[in-house]
């Protein structure tokens, strides 16, 4: 799950001849887990009916998508109700880049989902056009198709403030001071929910992972391919998780790597609590390896006195934000890239190094907005919508401030450096308009396959339990963890333990046949040149 701060925390066509055989969904029973599912179900049959005569019409991606040639991009259509199927429609953006290998070696489309809710994965062909070397093998079986999920992008986007106010900084401090910060914070979540239903409130009700899930199963009979392969990351992987539980006999592959627990109970308050004590230990982590290197950040050579400094930073950018700003809102959402990814290390310990040595240029142009770059924000805007939007509408969140206040009073006391800034992000869930449903009870149904899990055992934002639940649900399932490494998003970083296991599986769909357990890819290092700076 991919967070920003907000309110102050953080082709062909395909002939009838072709359809036949692979149109039937799955069993009424999986769905029937769903409210209203026997009908969406009924539904999704009948989309993907339609999708897979109309085919996708593949045309050169229009000029303002930046996604050049040879990536093609088209549009499916799906019901906005999949229990209204004659109803209102809406279109789901694709696209894709063909596969480089010979007619012998294709084994059809790969499905990509990077996360969020309210990530895009448009980008994703471009691991075949860029000649990626660690997708080499994969891109000559396989078409990479990427698609913005309903909400997202160019696909039917949602939005909940103006743009341009979104990104005005600085933002108020979020860890509350007094009661006085508090009822303020709360006031600000109210109105983004309020936001949210007056700008996009018809569309509210149906932004949820199941119906998310039904329009990848359109997309894939669009595609002309019988059985779904699927890489999803981050909430990529509830996605995939939930689209195993609803069309387990409609997949041929299905990868997750950092997975989101899917209990029913963890589905979404929890998560994130949970996620608060992860985010905790892996910057921590990082605070400890920016110690290790103090010969070249100069920040403090134990990690308690990078913490130390790191309060420092924050309540000088309270009393004075840093270039007008940069508050402590902006630094916990520019800081956080470290506890999420590995390839953040670096750039983000030289930023503060150099603001300490009297530069703040980089430190600001990382950390605060760019109100010039109108696409960006409009993409931030609606990225963020569609987060809320989802994690809303797909359960029930509690709507007592007390219970809200007591729970995020008691993790921060054990880890302050992400839950307040987490808690307003979510908290407008607690004011939402539109229904709430129940969330699936993910699990394996009758025809799914062998499901390839990935995960690495520091993992801040889906912490190391969620594989080892989905792990316990998905029965045959394998799992390959890395151990002592805690980057987000593990089958894009190089470690042949890892990389190895995801090509076998997707070329051959072998595995070990028992569960994997990998040594960490490399520690980033700091380059010798910044210690000259």
């Amino acid at each position: 799950m991919r967070r920003q701060a907000i309110f102050g925390a953080a082709g062909t066509v395909v002939t009838g001849a072709l359809v036949a055989g692979f149109l039937a969904a799955p069993a009424a029973s999986a769905d029937s887990r769903v409210p209203g599912g026997a009908a969406e179900a009924r539904g999704a049959r009948i989309a993907a009916e339609r999708a897979a005569e109309a085919g996708i019409k593949w045309q050169d991606c229009p000029a303002d998508w930046g996604l050049e040639k040879p990536i093609e991009c088209g549009f499916v259509t799906v019901p906005v109700d999949y229990a209204k199927p004659n109803g209102r429609t809406i279109k789901i953006a694709v696209d894709r880049a063909r596969a480089t290998g010979t007619a012998s070696e294709h084994q059809g489309s790969l499905v990509y989902n990077p996360g969020g809710p309210g990530g895009s994965g448009m980008k994703f062909p471009r691991r075949i056009t860029a000649k990626s070397p660690l997708w080499a093998k994969t891109a000559k079986a396989y078409d990479f198709v990427g698609f913005d999920p309903r909400g997202v992008g160019h696909s039917a986007p949602i939005s909940c403030v103006d743009p341009q106010q979104w990104v005005k900084a600085p933002k108020p401090d979020p860890v509350p001071g007094s009661e006085a910060d508090k009822r303020a914070q709360r006031k600000l979540a109210k109105e983004y929910a309020d936001g949210c239903y007056e700008r996009s409130g018809d569309l509210l009700p149906y932004l949820t992972t199941p119906n998310t899930v039904r329009d990848i199963d359109v997309v894939r009979a669009a595609l002309g391919e019988k059985k779904l392969n699927y890489l999803g990351v981050s909430y990529g992987t509830y996605i995939g998780a939930v689209y195993g539980t609803l069309f387990p006999s409609h997949v041929r592959r299905l990868i997750v790597d950092s997975v989101v627990n899917p209990a029913q109970d963890n589905i979404w308050y929890q998560a994130n609590l949970e996620q608060d004590v992860a985010f905790e230990g892996r910057f921590k982590d990082w605070e400890t390896w920016v110690a290790k290197h103090d010969s070249v950040f100069h920040i403090g050579d134990t990690a308690e006195k990078v913490q130390q400094q790191w309060l420092k930073l924050r309540a000088t950018a309270k009393k004075n934000p840093i270039g007008g700003v940069v508050g402590p809102a902006e630094l916990i959402n520019y800081f956080q890239s470290a506890a999420y990814y590995d390839s953040s290390w670096v750039p983000v310990a030289q930023n503060w190094q150099k603001y300490r040595a009297g530069d703040e240029k980089a430190l600001v142009a990382a950390a605060g907005p760019d109100l010039a770059n109108t696409a960006g924000n409009i993409a931030s805007e609606n990225s963020n919508a569609v987060y809320t939007a989802v994690e809303c509408a797909d359960a029930k969140w509690p709507t007592s401030w007390t219970k809200w206040d007591r729970d995020n009073t008691r993790v921060d006391r054990k880890a302050p450096f992400m839950t307040w800034s987490n808690a307003w992000m979510n908290l407008p869930c607690a004011t939402w308009k539109t229904p709430q449903q129940n969330p699936v009870e993910v699990g394996t149904h009758k025809g799914l396959p062998k499901t390839l899990i990935v995960q690495s055992t520091r993992d801040a934002a889906t912490p190391y339990a969620g594989a080892v639940e989905l792990h316990k649900r998905f029965r045959g399932s394998e799992l390959i963890t890395e151990q002592g490494a805690g980057s987000h998003g593990v089958t894009g970083l190089v470690n042949p333990c890892i990389n190895d296991r995801v090509d076998a599986y997707l070329l051959t769909g072998k595995t070990d046949g028992k569960d994997v357990t990998c040594t960490p890819h490399a520690t980033p290092e700091p380059p010798k040149a910044a210690a000259a700076q």
